[in-house]
């Protein structure tokens, strides 16, 4: 397993960034859940954030490319608007070790 981030980085309904080794990865929590992310929107490859740690819409309620204006839906990752309707963010496998978020395997 390799460490990410400490949960306590992570606020419930929040986003983070997290660069490691060459992958641009992100971290949504929601409801005590973690859902890991390569931060790469599926129509042109870019990274969705364009401020640090947010990917989120205004309401928190999905994952948002700030180039196209994609939504993607939080625990699945697949697009329900914009350029790349039905595909998806490519998941990153997480798991919780003590007080840390890992990567899987």
């Amino acid at each position: 397993m390799s460490f990410l981030c400490k949960l306590s980085e992570l606020a419930d309904n929040g986003s983070k960034g997290i660069q490691y080794g060459d992958d641009s990865l992100f971290v949504v929590a929601r409801n005590g859940q973690y859902y890991a992310y390569r931060n790469s929107c599926p129509h042109l490859g870019v990274e969705l954030n364009w401020l640090e740690d947010q990917f989120l819409d205004r309401d928190d309620a999905l994952i948002q490319c700030a180039t196209h204006g994609a939504l993607f839906i939080i625990e699945s990752g697949e697009c329900i608007a914009g350029p790349c309707l039905g595909a998806s963010l490519q998941a990153v496998e997480v798991c919780i070790k003590g007080n840390e978020l890992h990567l899987a395997g």
